[in-house]
């Protein structure tokens, strides 16, 4: 992966809540966008996190399995949840 691929990944995943759901995903193997919502704890509406989760998707991040009316979402790149840790203890002035 070269560094113009590497920006658009970080780029893509830069926003809190997607950040959030990353960690989810790599903890549980799957979950749909209601399950989300409640282990986040969050305001955030299903339609914004449907959004973040599509966003993800098409990027190759995440990947979907329909089952019956509701879409199970996991992590495809799974090495990127590697990174969340790294960033997270990371001291930086802002």
């Amino acid at each position: 992966m070269n560094n113009e691929m590497i920006a658009n990944l970080l780029k893509c995943i830069a926003h809190p809540v997607k950040l959030d759901i990353l960690s989810l995903l790599e903890k549980q193997e799957a979950l749909n966008v209601s399950e989300i919502q409640m282990m986040l704890g969050c305001d955030c509406e299903q339609s914004m996190l449907s959004h973040h989760l599509i966003k993800m998707k098409d990027k190759g991040i995440l990947s979907s399995n329909k089952q019956g009316k509701n879409i199970y979402y996991s992590l495809q790149l799974k090495e990127i949840a590697g990174i969340l840790p790294v960033l997270q203890s990371l001291e930086v002035n802002s």
